[in-house]
């Protein structure tokens, strides 16, 4: 069976079958994320400061804004390592576009972690000051 052919079973599939598969390849990329030291430390962050944000949130809103702030970075980490990738994929010699592409992914995690410990900082500052 060719890429192509494969690539379109997937696209013929419906319901909960495109769902369980859909599912499959989630479970996938989370596991080959976790073989990347950033998410894997990331991911270890995550295990304290979701339930944290329960605990420091004074109401639903609070603690969704504290645990979407750390979700984001998983995310936005994930991303990353799909351009850096994709980039690799193409080849391994230096080029000023892969530079680009590899730096913009790397600013934009920066720009994750700044947001999520901006939050938090300020949550606890909140939460500490009363």
């Amino acid at each position: 069976m060719s890429q192509h052919e494969a690539t379109d079973a997937q696209k013929q599939r419906k319901g909960l079958s495109r769902m369980g598969h859909a599912f499959g390849y989630s479970m996938a990329g989370l596991r080959a994320g976790w073989g990347e030291t950033a998410f894997r430390q990331e991911a270890l962050a995550a295990m304290v400061m979701l339930p944290a944000a329960f605990w420091l949130g004074r109401n639903w809103v609070e603690a969704a804004l504290l645990a979407g702030s750390v979700l984001m970075v998983l995310v936005v980490e994930l991303l990353n390592t799909g351009i850096e990738s994709a980039i690799d994929r193409i080849g391994p010699e230096w080029h000023a576009l892969a530079k680009r592409a590899k730096d913009m992914g790397s600013a934009a995690v920066l720009l994750s972690l700044l947001g999520c410990g901006g939050i938090w900082i300020a949550a606890l500052w909140t939460h500490l000051a009363q």
